[in-house]
């Protein structure tokens, strides 16, 4: 079990942000799974991994796929508070799911 977590790399958030972003995103789509998903999950040690995204395009593309695949995603869009503009989206949670099933979504990116 594991969840990966894509974050866009073109919008130049510095790393707070990043971090603040890829937490929301982990949180959001957790809390989207059943019971039984986030039970697995826990138990086997929340695995996470934080992948590069290249546009905004790319995490609408990946979401839609693990949609289709019965995968819990998230969205996440910034409040536009500090760095960046109102609605901007800056990452996407994949799963948690079997690490074969994330790996089908996210495999080809590369690590942040």
């Amino acid at each position: 079990m594991k969840q990966a977590i894509v974050a866009r790399t073109d919008v130049g958030m510095g790393q707070g942000k990043l971090a603040a972003q890829v937490a929301h995103a982990s949180l959001s789509a957790y809390e989207k799974a059943d019971t039984q998903l986030r039970d697995q999950w826990k138990r086997g040690g929340q695995k996470k991994v934080v992948l590069k995204g290249e546009s905004e395009r790319q995490l609408h593309e990946l979401s839609e796929i693990a949609e289709r695949d019965g995968i819990p995603t998230a969205l996440v869009r910034d409040a536009g508070h500090t760095q960046l503009e109102p609605g901007t989206v800056t990452a996407l949670a994949v799963g948690p799911a079997a690490d074969d099933r994330v790996d089908r979504v996210t495999g080809d990116l590369s690590l942040f």
